[in-house]
């Protein structure tokens, strides 16, 4: 266990990081003995300084939650990170030059919540407690190095944790449903980056139901004293790899009768309102 000395230091250093865009080595070849109660005690320090410099907490992610991705972090559970009101961008927004460190995007299925949700809760407390599902981008990006450059070292889940589940914002798209209008598990997207299919996946490779996701979420909340809120956002886990951003990148997600969502990268691209 970290002291709260260390976790207050590796919180002022991750969003010192965030504000200069230079990222920070891993915390878990600092701290080699650092747990994932480590790693939520230095998001939630983070978070404490947020709402304290005028942040507002309107959601959360759910991370690592297909099969593929933790096989290839050597895992048996998902990661959990907040959604501040910074981080929100509309659908068919550009993302200004230099807002990320190294911005990549994720496919997911977004859920809106007209009621809380916490403790031992069932798929059925699920479905009650949302108002509505949209499609969604989540951007990533990365306040931690991927890999250290000496031990060749690649992120644990300790980092990504520490690090807000690399959650960097949010992109919602302009439709809403009912939680029971679709098989959430049937509801896929084409994404294409600049006009080119770079990936596709279905809502059933997030734990063979995106609705499990949040389930999964508000018991692990609970275990640290917080709760999912009545109009809070929630995404609900990726059915697609990362897909890079560099400058000039436009990415449009194609769901289908579910909808679409696009958004766009500053640096010489058209606006993804043309995608």
């Amino acid at each position: 266990m970290l002291s709260a000395a260390e976790i207050n230091q590796a919180a002022a250093d991750l969003l010192m990081a965030e504000e200069s865009r230079t990222q920070i080595g891993l915390l878990s070849l600092r701290h080699p003995a650092i747990t994932l109660d480590d790693a939520y005690a230095i998001q939630s320090a983070q978070m404490a300084r947020k709402l304290a410099a005028g942040r507002r907490v309107i959601g959360w992610k759910i991370g690592l939650t297909s099969r593929v991705m933790q096989e290839a972090l050597g895992i048996e559970t998902p990661d959990s990170g907040v959604i501040y009101d910074d981080m929100d961008f509309a659908d068919g927004a550009t993302v200004p030059a230099r807002r990320f460190i190294q911005p990549r995007i994720e496919t997911e299925i977004a859920f809106v919540m007209k009621a809380p949700l916490s403790g031992d809760i069932t798929r059925a407390d699920v479905l009650a407690a949302t108002e509505c599902v949209a499609p969604a981008i989540e951007i990533l990006d990365t306040r931690i190095l991927r890999t250290d450059p000496l031990t060749q070292q690649p992120r644990r889940i300790s980092d990504t944790v520490a690090d807000n589940a690399a959650n960097g914002g949010i992109v919602l798209g302009r439709q809403r449903h009912a939680p029971e209008a679709f098989d959430l598990r049937w509801v896929g997207a084409i994404v294409r980056k600049n006009d080119e299919v770079v990936a596709t996946g279905l809502g059933a490779a997030v734990l063979d139901d995106p609705v499990m996701g949040i389930v999964w979420l508000g018991r692990r909340m609970s275990q640290y004293g917080q709760r999912i809120e009545a109009g809070q956002v929630v995404l609900s886990g990726s059915f697609i790899a990362p897909v890079e951003c560099p400058p000039g990148t436009v990415i449009a997600a194609d769901f289908g009768a579910f909808g679409h969502v696009s958004v766009a990268f500053e640096g010489g691209a058209a606006d993804a309102r043309t995608a």
